[in-house]
């Protein structure tokens, strides 16, 4: 071939190229014809004229709560629980934590003989972040070979000390830092609203990330990495302690004992005495308060109350996309670098209600994660499915199965809370649940929320169970080795970032 004509194909080869380039692509696209296709459909059904009024004009919930549904609610629930307050975790993510003190609170209250107490949230959320810290570097220097864009390294630079957490984290911080009442450490404006602290510190610890992945490059070892990152720690640990104040090491507490109620039914009467005053002294001294006052450490105070460990819990799942009777294992899942990672056992959605049941009337609070999102009512505390009645709304069905909602990222378990009582029917099935939430005595009904069954079938995805409650069937379950799952799995993902 000659060099004119090799010349000549290829200048039509550019030419062609050059035509074509700035064609659009019309296949897939929106195109006019559809727009016109989806305004006939639209003006086929009606005038739009009053629904573009009332939807634009208005809050889509209050336009689609179902009277009908809200007429059926009540507020009695048969076998309740005595709570030791409602907390409020205020403009932070520490529900996992305000849920954990819930399980706790009402035995501790009830071991004081008080009516309520509340335990430190702030102190244990310092000890959280500086742990996350820590273990967010060690993850940085484990994963010192892998490139900057790998996977789990990804996730690991997310969130490195988010407010986040689950029940084990609880238990893990509990067990080795002890509890301290509230007034031992209380809470400040950065413990409450933890943006900013959040911001500063987040941007220092992935500064740190590349300073020691850089000293990999340059060949150090990873004793001396390590001694690095305990260098490091000292400027988050100030950090902490600028905005929640010094965690305490020793307090004294003091507190006056509640009066009771009640006297003593005194209906013999060969036991009284007309005319005679004798028993004045002894009601001034009924009449004087009862003060307790004794010092303690963080660990003695919890050993004191709580024995010095919690009891065995084991967390249960509802993942309908995963295989039912099966053990598994999230990697990366901790807050701790001691502990292990977060291992859950996934059951059909009646057998967390039916373990959940059994602790309740075995007078246990039940710790509980959910989507709280999801058909939430919370000018009267109802989480019922259908009060906002959104196919009414739109004439459009917004329908999805529980196995879809989970795969496709429609739901999550963003909220833990406390399960405090159980409504049950004449067959002692689940008619709603009693709820205690951390979003302070103002929202819902005095703090508290009614969650009813149908509800905890679509939006309840984990709870925690004192291991004592669980069936032969189970524990069998529970011995197994369990499967590892990547840290990217769309639904244990979501549990990492609760």
């Amino acid at each position: 071939m000659s060099v004119r004509i090799v010349i000549a194909l290829f200048t039509t080869l550019l030419i062609t190229a050059a035509a074509t380039q700035g064609e659009p692509k019309t296949d897939g696209a929106v195109s006019t014809g559809l727009i016109e296709q989806y305004q006939k459909q639209l003006e086929d059904n009606g005038d739009p004229a009053f629904l573009i009024n009332a939807i634009t004009n208005n809050s889509i919930k209050d336009l689609s709560l179902s009277r009908e549904l809200l007429l059926t609610h009540n507020d009695i629930v048969n076998h309740s629980l005595k709570s030791a307050g409602i907390s409020n975790q205020k403009s932070s993510g520490r529900c996992w934590m305000f849920a954990g003190f819930n399980v706790l609170t009402p035995d501790l209250a009830t071991k004081m003989k008080l009516s309520k107490f509340e335990l430190s949230q702030s102190y244990l959320a310092f000890w959280d972040k500086m742990e996350k810290s820590n273990l967010f570097l060690e993850d940085i220097i484990r994963l010192a070979d892998k490139p900057i864009n790998d996977r789990e390294l990804q996730i690991v630079l997310e969130s490195p000390i988010g407010d986040g957490g689950w029940w084990h984290y609880f238990a893990g911080l509990v067990d080795k830092y002890g509890v301290v009442p509230i007034s031992a450490m209380p809470e400040t404006k950065q413990s409450s609203s933890t943006g900013m602290l959040n911001k500063l510190a987040t941007s220092k610890l992935r500064g740190f990330a590349s300073e020691l992945r850089q000293m990999h490059v340059d060949g150090k070892n990873e004793k001396e990495l390590r001694r690095r990152k305990e260098a490091m720690l000292a400027d988050i640990y100030t950090i902490l302690v600028f905005t929640y104040g010094q965690p305490p090491t020793e307090f004294t507490l003091r507190y006056e004992l509640d009066k009771k109620d009640e006297k003593k039914d005194e209906t013999d009467s060969t036991d009284l005495d007309i005319g005679e005053d004798d028993g004045d002294e002894d009601d001034d001294k009924d009449d004087k308060p009862e003060i307790i006052e004794a010092e303690y450490t963080p660990a003695s105070f919890y050993k004191e109350f709580f024995g010095g460990e919690l009891p065995e819990y084991v967390a249960l799942c509802n993942n309908p996309t995963r295989e039912y009777g099966t053990l598994y294992q999230i990697q990366t899942s901790r807050n701790m670098f001691e502990i292990e990672d977060f291992v859950i056992l996934n059951l059909p959605i009646e057998r967390l209600k039916h373990y959940s049941a059994k602790s309740l009337l075995d007078s246990q609070v039940v710790w509980f994660a959910c989507d709280v999102s999801k058909q939430n009512y919370g000018d009267s505390g109802i989480f019922m499915e259908g009060i906002y009645d959104y196919n009414r709304t739109f004439g459009m069905d917004f329908k999805l199965s529980k196995r879809d909602r989970i795969a496709f990222k429609d739901i999550s378990p963003n909220h833990a809370m406390v399960l405090m009582g159980v409504d049950t029917a004449s067959d002692g099935t689940p008619v709603k649940w009693l709820v205690e939430n951390s979003w302070g005595s103002k929202k819902g009904d005095d703090g508290n929320w009614y969650l009813y069954d149908d509800w905890f079938s679509e939006y309840v995805l984990v709870t925690i169970i004192d291991k004592r409650q669980m069936e032969e069937a189970e524990l069998e379950m529970l011995r197994k080795k369990p499967l590892p799952v990547e840290p990217w799995d769309p639904f244990f993902l979501a549990l990492r970032r609760l």
